[in-house]
């Protein structure tokens, strides 16, 4: 650590309050397009509906789940291969069609029984505020929107789609002293 309270870390400095915050997070909140996704959706001539997702992220989404954090996925759109991700990763709470996200913020944070300081989310868009504002690491990923950009607690240095999700994962790791349980897993 430095002078002015930040940690110095392979993506970048990070406020020590943003430490302090993700040690306590036991559960990580991800949107999907622009955040676990580019934000691109391709569709083919027959409908389907194609997205791609870096296999960075998933690996750092498997090592929250190997390390006893719980991830969830929130989002406003449908798509089976979606669903298909989330068995692959082993997410067990996958929340598709929300155009009101805090429903499904208020269902997990019952089943769950967790505290709002216990939840990181990370988001791109105005939908995603109205969780943010409630929970205790709000995160933008570098290309969200200004307005939320402005208003999260950090903002990654990487771009959605493009590794924004492992850098959390990473984050609460280090922050939780559990870095080390990212070797040796497969996805």
């Amino acid at each position: 650590m430095n002078n002015d309270n930040k940690i110095t870390t392979c993506y970048g400095p990070i406020d020590q309050h943003i430490v302090e915050k993700a040690r306590l997070i036991k559960l990580l909140i991800c949107d999907v397009d622009g955040v676990m996704t580019d934000g691109l959706i391709y569709m083919g001539n027959n409908g389907e509906e194609l997205k791609t997702f870096n296999v960075k992220d998933g690996y750092g989404i498997r090592c929250l789940l190997t390390s006893a954090i719980e991830v969830a996925i929130i989002t406003g759109r449908k798509a089976k291969l979606l669903e298909d991700r989330a068995k692959t990763l082993g997410i067990n709470y996958l929340y598709q069609g929300q155009s009101e996200k805090k429903l499904a913020y208020n269902d997990l944070i019952t089943r769950l029984k967790l505290q709002p300081q216990q939840i990181a989310y990370i988001g791109d868009d105005l939908i995603d505020w109205p969780v943010m504002s409630q929970i205790g690491l709000s995160i933008a990923v570098a290309d969200a929107h200004p307005m939320l950009l402005s208003k999260a607690h950090y903002v990654t240095y990487q771009a959605g789609g493009k590794g924004a999700v492992r850098e959390i994962c990473d984050l609460i790791l280090l922050a939780q002293d559990k870095i080390e349980n990212a070797h040796g897993l497969s996805i």
